[in-house]
């Protein structure tokens, strides 16, 4: 397909890929997954934008990888092995957000190996970029399978710095205009409540009689969400939700992430809109957010686990949305 040029001159790659009924277009911006499509459902399966400049505005991290560490640290401050680092506040002018406001989101990830179902995409982030130590090699696999999106993420870095590199995709399995309707369940017993700045206050809390209990599926109506919630360990590969919209198009997410953060998509403008794909315009609720991910502000805290990379490891993430069609 065409390339595209950005209003600053940078050039995006625009990757078909294609396997079986699922097909995809996957953006060098951002390592954005513009659009996800099954042959048997008449509109995309994700939100997307049309016009590519707008993932730098209103859009943004729409379908994007982002990092190199994804969610928010609070106040914008880390120590990391007694480095005092002070990051991008790019979040309510107070707390770093999905790796500072020149994160890997915006940035032009290097397409190699691309095939018929699949792309390879690297990125490398040098030491003290928005504040962060080290510098990162990201690389990422984006393929398809016959029924499924596939996500799988490495990362190496050459000194201590803290790494989540997380798909920020949003699903709407209707094509309608808000996910009200959908139903989601996810298996976890705890999750994070947040201050009014979304920031963890502290150790995990049981779902158990709050409007965050979702252990069975329910639907997503009168729910305001933008929360990690904590899965079971499984130690590898496991179901951590499943979302299925009201017209039976089910989506099950598998990953070996410790967290998973469910958000609603509230604040896309009511006003104007977000213009998507075929005409469409988002507007508050569109579309639901489930980012496999590290806890968010987890550097320092006792309890949470560890997302700092070190030099000689591999950092290693794996998703798969897995779709039935009825």
């Amino acid at each position: 397909m065409p390339d595209i040029e950005l209003p600053d001159g940078r050039v995006v790659q625009v990757i078909a890929l294609r396997n079986g009924p699922m097909q995809a277009q996957v953006l060098t911006l951002g390592g954005i997954v513009q659009d996800l499509r099954h042959d048997k459902v008449a509109h995309p399966l994700v939100l997307g934008c049309a016009n590519v400049a707008d993932y730098l505005q209103g859009g943004l991290y729409v379908g994007a990888l982002v990092g190199r560490c994804a969610n928010r640290i609070a106040q914008g401050r880390a120590v990391v092995d007694g480095r005092h680092c002070h990051l991008d506040r790019n979040f309510r002018g107070r707390h770093c957000l999905h790796g500072g406001r020149d994160g890997s989101a915006v940035q032009i990830w290097q397409a190699s190996d691309v095939q018929p179902d699949q792309v390879c995409l690297s990125l490398t982030l040098p030491d003290g970029h928005m504040g962060f130590p080290g510098r990162i090699t990201m690389n990422a696999v984006i393929a398809l399978r016959p029924d499924a999106l596939h996500i799988g993420i490495t990362a190496t870095t050459d000194a201590p710095t803290p790494c989540n590199i997380v798909h920020h995709g949003y699903f709407n399995l209707d094509g309608s205009d808000d996910i009200d309707r959908h139903r989601l369940q996810v298996p976890a017993a705890s999750y994070l409540p947040v201050d009014a700045n979304l920031i963890p206050l502290g150790a995990p809390q049981p779902v158990a009689g709050t409007e965050f209990d979702f252990r069975q599926p329910r639907r997503l109506a009168g729910v305001s969400i933008d929360h990690n919630f904590c899965p079971p360990d499984g130690g590898g590969m496991r179901c951590v939700a499943t979302l299925q919209g009201a017209s039976g198009v089910r989506m099950d997410v598998h990953s070996d992430a410790p967290g998973l953060q469910v958000y609603d998509g509230a604040h896309f403008d009511g006003l104007a809109g977000l213009a998507g794909l075929e005409g469409r315009v988002h507007g508050p609720r569109a579309g639901l957010a489930l980012e496999t991910q590290a806890w968010p502000d987890a550097i320092g805290r006792a309890g949470y686990p560890d997302v700092i990379l070190r030099p000689g490891q591999t950092y290693r993430r794996a998703t798969d949305y897995r779709f039935t069609i009825p």
